[in-house]
């Protein structure tokens, strides 16, 4: 069993920047990718970054450039370092591994 605990979200202007956490149980979280998906008020949930357990990294065209996925093996933590954040931005965010899911954290970008 695995679970996922996201943490620092919220509200930020346009152009603003914001880092999310989450926090893994588990003793395999070294060996597993890690992603961060995003699902905004009557939208479908949408893949927003992956790292590999190797650290290779991909992103959504949409966030590529202003995001950054990095993980923390020893704190078997995985973070999304967000910035020149948009309205659009909005939307609660996901961690992800394999078919573990955190309960989200909300990010609002408003001014």
């Amino acid at each position: 069993q695995v679970q996922l605990v996201e943490s620092g979200g919220g509200l930020v202007q346009p152009g603003g920047s914001l880092r999310l956490s989450c926090a893994a149980s588990g003793s395999l979280f070294s060996l597993n990718a890690m992603a961060w998906y995003r699902q905004a008020p009557g939208k479908q949930r949408e893949f927003v970054a992956l790292i590999t357990s190797g650290g290779s990294t991909d992103y959504a065209a949409s966030v590529t450039g202003r995001f950054t996925i990095s993980r923390d093996n020893a704190k078997k933590t995985v973070y999304l370092e967000m910035s020149s954040l948009k309205p659009e931005d909005t939307a609660v965010y996901y961690c992800n591994q394999r078919y573990y899911w955190g309960q989200g954290t909300q990010v609002t970008v408003s001014s």
